[in-house]
């Protein structure tokens, strides 16, 4: 990293950053107004707030990354790194800042990596752009890169690309490639958000190792004020583009000024849901579910192994009751899901309301469909962009033959109102409404069918954490009012603990402990679950070596 004669100053400056977007109408929209904070060599400050609060546009103007002349700043917004102004910056002075000096890490790295080249072609293109190496000069450095960030076997990974790494491994690329040319900043836009919780705490123990091996400042963008406390010296909440508090992160977090930090400090899921009766009527049972997916090789494609995706899984879901599934990706959670609602094909017994339905026929079983329904991670992507509101959750409505459209709007009509969405909105499309909004209409879509059976899976991963708290609410009182059977998926561990009777945890398809809630988060017993709680819990466990890297 290079010296500067101001290194004992701030390396860099944000003053009265304002932010404007232009409409096609000529209207302006303000995204930021009047943002100001500034970072010093070797510390992290965290910027903290909901969906469209104005972080991510704020880190993007740093790097001079908006789309101008869309996006335009106030007369008097100013950006120094070191001292240059980076605010109306020629391209070339910003070539050399960017991937150089200040470096960048996104939210998703499946869509930031480019599908069509190698880890190598991807990671060695900073040295070629700034450092001028070839090719074979650069392989050295990318190996490093690689292993400094705790890809094994770095060699082996060199040809392969993004969609043959998992979550982690993708991050840890995107990492190997912001640090490829030693910079000073490092701007982190939600870099665990899409990990499992084992995984986002080896993610943040690695970007704590090298700060402090390197001297790195971080400017960390989150929702997730567990990580803020974690990883943050200090912290600024933004609000609708404004910063309306800031200072030291355990200050704040002890005593909030400002009530939209309280309000953001107060939205964890809380309380415990009311346990069903222990003789309420069993509505799900798998025994010794199976789902293994042949591998097949040679010119005959023959069987050589199995996947064993699911590996002779076993549980029970009575009426009002919560099955927590927790595990990491590939564990198999949603592949059980699947199974259980005969999506996928299995092996072992699965039976809805006492019936045994694993030999049914199609047609057999779209009558049970309706009662049994299913909850996606991603409420944008589970929408049809195409369809109003009321034609998305009349869609199943339509395809079970209920009622004549008179009939079938007021249905539609109910479910918004009971998931609290105005039903004279129905006739407005997804990308009208917000992420909360979108996923109480995917709720909505699966109650209007009245259900006995619902799977949620990761319904609250893609949310802030007020909304996620929402959501919570609102699924603990449809249950109760309809005493719904939940099948409940997720990575996060608080929300499981908000909304779950039982806990089953999953390994590379198998159960490795199963449970009352209370006990398996308060006293579990497998390794693997105690992981998972000090990752979602307890950092200082993961530190200590209970997760490694």
């Amino acid at each position: 990293m290079s010296d500067s004669p101001e290194s004992d100053g701030p390396l860099l400056q944000v003053k009265t950053l304002s932010v404007a977007f232009r409409t096609e109408e000529g209207e302006s929209v303000s995204a930021v107004r009047r943002v100001s904070f500034d970072l010093k060599r070797g510390e992290t400050v965290a910027l903290v707030g909901e969906s469209g609060s104005g972080k991510s546009v704020t880190a993007l103007s740093i790097l001079q990354l908006l789309p101008y002349p869309i996006a335009a700043h106030d007369a008097d917004s100013s950006i120094r790194y070191r001292g240059e102004e980076l605010v109306g910056a020629s391209e070339d002075a910003m070539r050399k800042v960017r991937g150089n000096q200040i470096a960048m890490i996104f939210q998703e790295p499946m869509t930031s990596l480019n599908p069509l080249h190698t880890i190598e072609k991807q990671v060695g293109e900073a040295l070629l752009i700034h450092k001028g190496m070839s090719r074979d000069e650069a392989r050295p450095r990318i190996l490093e890169l690689l292993d400094l960030v705790g890809i094994r076997n770095p060699e082996s990974r060199l040809n392969a690309y993004p969609h043959e790494l998992s979550g982690g491994q993708r991050q840890r690329v995107m990492i190997a490639m912001a640090l490829a040319n030693d910079p000073d900043i490092l701007i982190a836009d939600e870099p665990t958000t899409a990990l499992d919780v084992t995984i986002q705490a080896q993610i943040l123990k690695l970007l704590k190792d090298l700060q402090r091996r390197f001297g790195m400042a971080i400017l960390f963008i989150t929702h997730d004020l567990g990580i803020v406390r974690r990883m943050a010296g200090r912290t600024c909440v933004m609000q609708n583009g404004e910063i309306v508090e800031q200072g030291e992160t355990r200050a704040l977090f002890d005593a909030p000024q400002h009530p939209y930090t309280r309000k953001l400090l107060a939205a964890q899921p809380k309380g415990r849901k009311t346990p069903p009766a222990p003789d309420a009527p069993m509505v799900m049972q798998g025994e010794g579910v199976k789902v293994w997916f042949p591998i097949k090789k040679g010119v005959l494609r023959r069987t050589v192994d199995h996947i064993k995706a699911v590996d002779g899984v076993s549980l029970a879901i009575r009426e009002g009751q919560t099955l927590g599934v927790v595990g990491e990706s590939g564990s198999g959670k949603t592949t059980l899901a699947m199974a259980l609602l005969r999506l996928i094909h299995s092996e072992g017994g699965v039976a809805f309301d006492g019936e045994a339905i694993d030999r049914l026929d199609g047609r057999r079983l779209r009558a049970l469909r309706r009662r049994m329904q299913v909850v996606f991670q991603d409420p944008y992507g589970s929408l049809s962009p195409r369809l109003s509101v009321a034609e998305i959750v009349a869609e199943g409505l339509v395809v079970h033959g209920q009622g004549d459209f008179a009939e079938r709007d007021r249905l539609v009509v109910e479910a918004l109102e009971e998931v609290q969405i105005d039903p004279a909105s129905r006739h407005r499309y997804p990308h009208e409404f917000s992420g909360g909004q979108r996923q109480r209409i995917a709720i909505a879509r699966a109650m209007v069918l009245k259900p006995r059976f619902v799977v949620l899976d990761e319904p609250t991963s893609a949310l802030d954490m007020s909304v996620q708290a929402q959501i919570v609410d609102l699924l603990r009182d449809l249950q109760a009012r309809h005493k719904l059977a939940y099948l409940f998926i997720s990575h996060d561990l608080k929300v499981v603990r908000a909304m779950a009777d039982e806990v089953l945890v999953l390994k590379d398809g198998k159960v490795v402990e199963a449970g009352p809630a209370a006990r398996i988060f308060d006293s579990p017993q497998a390794d693997y679950t105690k992981a998972l709680m000090a990752a979602a819990f307890d950092l200082e466990a993961v530190e200590g070596g209970v997760v490694g890297v």
